[in-house]
């Protein structure tokens, strides 16, 4: 796990660039650093040692003939295969890393190498064989796991694993993306491939880049799609439930590769619990676990009970870390900081990676195994959903709602009876009204007048979201997979975990988001991961025995697992924000959201915020919406003030 970057242009002061990029993210990599530089282009990268902690695994690294080089971030867990094969093929190696495998894969198959490759990456190849000045691949993994953020202009390519870092070079101007804040204030996160500032991007997921001879091509090497595993959906349920077991014991040993103390993230749910299950039997020694817990302030949210009965049926190591208040208010502008960029979420991230960190380099987590197998209510929800008839004549009216003609009327008197006649019909407004903060209406409403002139407002959420609809032809389960995956889980989750645990060195993985668990898991009926669906009235406070979600999951690890795991109720992890913005970080919130502030800032709407806070204080609204205002002005002034 590393942080990486570059800069290609004519400019002769590329090298001092990217070595205060690199130095901007010496907490992804405080082992070894290094950069490379020619008249073309110069890259660096700040390195966390997993495997082969010897100097062989230097990089930027390039092969024997120095023709080929690379900055990798990340781990390629069936490296060691891969390895053999090109010996095979005659190639030597000097190292033991995954990186020199990479380099060697590229030599034998051009760009074709990516879709080989099992893992979490964000790698930049120079390739000096054939043109003069060079050519350039950069990639990202399947799902998103490690990020990668370019920015192009006047042809000047810029690149690297954070926002902090590009804006390091020097190169990049300070100004904001109008349309990343709507789309934060929306749906708490910004909507890959954009970001919080104006003209950078992120490479998506499952795709590369390949800048030469001045041109940028952009290409997709991989989907999502159902029934690759042949006939898996027509066997009988006890074969279905041995193959996905299977299937998650090979992907959490492979990701227990390494040359440092592995643990894992306990919350005593039943994705983490069957991954500690799997290590605890697989490791030579005990595997240390991680949870967080608070005080009083947080018992009604406080898993950590669960996760220590989990952890003494399997027999771990495990440390439960308790927040405080007081805690949370001496790192919050570290947090907001490391946090990259704003996002409702993110905090319970960063502490549990604080904790661990402080016994093991890596730690995996069973982020993945919700969105795969059923896990949230969304799923019941739009299996409903999709069972239920609708005339032709509302989806007529519904559809032609959500025209953009409509879109000016938001801020308007009109604005919640187009919103309701938008809603009435189609899977996809009904998937992406799911999880909101603000939503179209209030998102619109408590923008600036300034933020308002330069952005879609009142857009149809369903058209934002529409470029994760991966599988927008298949049954409504295995949609709404591919909508989580592309949208809340990439474009907040492993976005949060990644930086979150980068700031304190921890190295992330996450068995359940391999590409092949990720194929077995969309080759699986509906009835083996939601059975009981339609007869749930209330799918928010049910258990998992009472909906059947994740019906498979729970069987795949019964035998490991203690008894009566499928009677928890599905709860989002959460952290005590109400009593804490209310206590402690009263001042903060106050500080942050003051008419001064926000007339000073310019993104908001001063007599919105006033009238959110107000809310807030009379308990009429939930923390989230207060607390993503006051982590956008966090972190512009972490990271965008001088």
């Amino acid at each position: 796990m590393c942080g990486i970057c570059g800069v290609i242009s004519q400019q002769s002061d590329n090298g001092s660039s990217v070595t205060r990029m690199v130095e901007a993210m010496h907490h992804r990599g405080p082992d070894d650093s290094g950069v490379y530089t020619d008249n073309y282009i110069s890259f660096g990268m700040s390195r966390l040692s997993i495997l082969d902690l010897s100097p062989a695994g230097h990089q930027p690294m390039f092969n024997e003939k120095k023709t080929i080089g690379i900055v990798f971030n990340g781990e390629i867990y069936n490296f060691q295969e891969k390895r053999r094969e090109l010996i095979a093929k005659g190639y030597h190696f000097k190292s033991g890393t995954d990186t020199e495998v990479i380099i060697k894969l590229y030599e034998e198959y051009g760009e074709e190498f990516i879709k080989q490759l099992r893992g979490m990456f964000a790698f930049a190849i120079y390739d000096r064989r054939k043109s003069s000045s060079g050519k350039i691949i950069i990639a990202r993994d399947h799902l998103g796991i490690k990020p990668l953020y370019y920015y192009y202009i006047n042809d000047v390519f810029i690149f690297a694993s954070e926002i902090k870092a590009l804006l390091s070079s020097n190169l990049i101007p300070k100004l904001i993306n109008p349309e990343a804040l709507r789309l934060l204030m929306t749906f708490g996160s910004v909507l890959q491939p954009q970001t919080m500032l104006k003209n950078v991007f992120m490479l998506l997921p499952a795709h590369y880049m390949v800048i030469e001879n001045g041109k940028v091509s952009v290409n997709k090497y991989w989907s999502m799609d159902t029934d690759r595993i042949a006939n898996l959906r027509s066997k009988p349920y006890h074969d279905q439930v041995d193959y996905v077991r299977q299937t998650i014991e090979e992907s959490v040993k492979m990701q227990m590769i390494g040359d440092v103390p592995v643990g894992a993230f306990l919350s005593g749910g039943v994705d983490s619990s069957l991954l500690v299950a799997i290590m605890a039997k697989s490791a030579k020694a005990k595997v240390k676990t991680f949870s967080i817990g608070f005080g009083r302030e947080g018992s009604e949210i406080d898993e950590t009970d669960d996760a220590r009965k989990v952890a003494e049926h399997l027999g771990t190591i495990h440390k439960r870390v308790v927040v405080s208040e007081k805690e949370v208010r001496d790192n919050i502008r570290k947090i907001a900081s490391s946090l990259d960029q704003p996002t409702v979420d993110g905090f319970n991230s960063y502490f549990v990676s604080k904790a661990a960190s402080e016994g093991v380099t890596v730690a995996i987590s069973g982020t993945g195994g919700d969105e795969l197998f059923a896990g949230y209510p969304w799923f019941i929800n739009m299996v409903k959903y999709a069972q239920n008839s609708r005339n032709n004549r509302e989806e007529f009216i519904s559809k032609l709602a959500r025209n953009s003609l409509f879109d000016k009327f938001v801020l308007t008197r009109f604005a919640s009876k187009i919103e309701e006649i938008r809603k009435m019909t189609g899977y996809l407004p009904q998937f992406a009204r799911e999880y909101m903060i603000f939503g179209t209406i209030r998102a619109s409403n408590i923008l600036s007048d300034n933020i308002r002139r330069k952005v879609e407002l009142g857009r149809e959420p369903s058209i934002d979201i529409n470029i994760a609809d991966e599988l927008s032809d298949k049954n409504a389960v295995d949609r709404a997979t591919a909508l989580c995956l592309r949208g809340y889980t990439q474009n907040q989750l492993l976005r949060d975990i990644d930086v979150a645990s980068m700031a304190h060195s921890l190295e992330v993985r996450v068995p359940f988001l391999d590409p092949y668990v990720v194929d077995v898991a969309l080759s699986l009926p509906i009835e083996a991961k939601l059975p009981k669906a339609v007869n749930v009235a209330d799918a928010t406070n049910a258990t998992y025995r009472s909906t059947g979600a994740k019906r498979i999951l729970i069987d795949a690890g019964r035998k490991w697992l203690p008894p009566d795991i499928d009677l928890q109720i599905k709860r989002g992890f959460s952290m005590p924000f109400d009593y804490w913005l209310k206590g402690s970080l009263k001042d903060v919130v106050e500080d942050t959201l003051s008419s001064d502030v926000v007339k000073r800032r310019g993104y908001f709407n001063p007599t919105q915020v006033a009238s959110i806070s107000k809310l807030f204080k009379e308990n009429k609204m939930s923390w989230p919406s207060i607390w993503l205002l006051v982590i956008t002005e966090l972190w512009a002034r972490e990271v965008l003030d001088d």
